[in-house]
């Protein structure tokens, strides 16, 4: 089961909405594309085919999505643990136990994409959210990343 925010899943219904609200100007396209002729070196109507599978595929995603995701209600978790939507300053710790770098992470249920924040946006479902679910301030947390493990220490809760 996969844990959202309130404004995760008015997100997610936005981008349904909108998705959906695509259908029509992409069966247009498509027919459009089929009158032009031979089908088989038709580029724009294969073209049109494409952006509609990728458009139903991306629908039924997120409806599932929807389904079986559970919304967090704020207030619920305690102040000192780390749970979806929080923001934490982490402190890198290296093999030798000494602080060696000092970031704030986000955590998040999906990601917005935007790199001009003033954390570090981090998914529930990835290595290190994984990791920070649930953990509490002054715990130490370790991450096995791609590159290697490493260990992080709760520092606050912003």
């Amino acid at each position: 089961m996969e844990f959202i925010s309130q404004e995760d899943k008015q997100q997610l219904e936005t981008k349904l909405e909108e998705l959906i609200a695509k259908r029509p100007v992409i069966t247009k396209r498509i027919a459009e594309a089929r009158a032009l002729g031979d089908l088989k070196e038709n580029a724009e109507y294969h073209a049109a085919r494409e952006d509609q599978g990728m458009n139903e595929a991306e629908i039924r995603r997120i409806e599932e999505r929807l389904a079986t995701a559970q919304v967090v209600e704020e207030g619920t978790v305690p102040d000192d643990m780390v749970f979806l939507g929080a923001t934490v300053k982490l402190i890198e710790i290296d093999e030798d136990g000494d602080e060696v770098d000092e970031d704030t992470y986000k955590l998040v249920g999906e990601s917005t994409g935007s790199f001009d924040l003033d954390c570090i946006e981090v998914t529930a479902s990835s290595p290190m959210g994984e990791s920070l679910m649930k953990a509490r301030v002054g715990e130490v947390v370790r991450v096995d990343l791609p590159r290697g493990t490493k260990r992080f220490k709760i520092a606050e809760i912003l």
